[in-house]
């Protein structure tokens, strides 16, 4: 197996919302038997999943167990955003030398974080019940704009809207949508090559539902 080679995926991604499938998984299994590579898997969303959708870790998948690293974080499903907590999980040989890394190559996270995440862990961590209001922000995000180039989540926080459908690049429809209708929307030019480029990202984490019924209107004096 390559030292050098990895697959760095996440399931819900980030910005799409897109969650893998059996199917996925298998794609990816193969590639990573074809070519020799780890599999760095990014689970800091992965139980936050819309509409009953499958939740499928990929140390499950025939092929994958032996050569995943799953990155794990209280960041986003415990909402401890900016704490910085976190662990890695991952075949003996290749955490031998992730341990060797973390003593020499960071410093120790703050004792009330540390505190608040095994609390966090250890009791009722209210992950379902966040599930389920971001599932209703992003449903409403998708009502109010109906009939706009939106590409639904299948889980997440966030959602992407298509800039060039709407004859738009994505840093003038950013600018647009906050000079005219004070949403703030990041384009994705720098989070790929070919296709990220045309969409912006809507981020419904922090936004309450009433304030997603505005959406419509807001969207209507952007693009006027």
């Amino acid at each position: 197996m390559s030292d050098a080679a990895a697959l760095l995926l996440m399931s819900p991604s980030m910005p799409s919302g897109v969650v893998l499938d059996q199917e996925d998984w298998a794609a990816v299994a193969q590639v990573c038997e074809r070519t020799g590579a780890y599999l760095i898997y990014d689970a800091a969303m992965e139980r936050i999943v819309f509409d009953g959708h499958p939740r499928i870790n990929p140390c499950r998948v025939d092929g994958l167990a032996e050569r995943t690293i799953v990155i794990g974080s209280m960041s986003k499903e415990y909402r401890m955003i900016g704490w910085r907590i976190g662990w890695v999980a991952g075949p003996p040989d290749i955490m031998a030398r992730v341990i060797v890394a973390v003593t020499y190559n960071t410093t120790v996270s703050s004792g009330f974080a540390q505190l608040g995440a095994a609390a966090a862990l250890g009791g009722p961590s209210g992950v379902q019940e966040a599930v389920a209001e971001y599932q209703l922000r992003h449903h409403t995000v998708i009502r109010e704009l109906d009939g706009l180039p939106v590409v639904r989540a299948a889980g997440g926080w966030s959602c992407l809207v298509d800039a060039e459908a709407l004859g738009l690049g994505a840093p003038e429809l950013s600018a647009r949508l906050l000079a005219r209708g004070r949403i703030a929307a990041t384009p994705m030019t720098a989070w790929g090559e070919a296709v990220a480029g045309r969409y912006v990202r809507l981020v419904y984490s922090n936004e309450p539902v009433k304030r997603l019924t505005e959406l419509r209107d807001r969207f209507t004096a952007a693009l006027a």
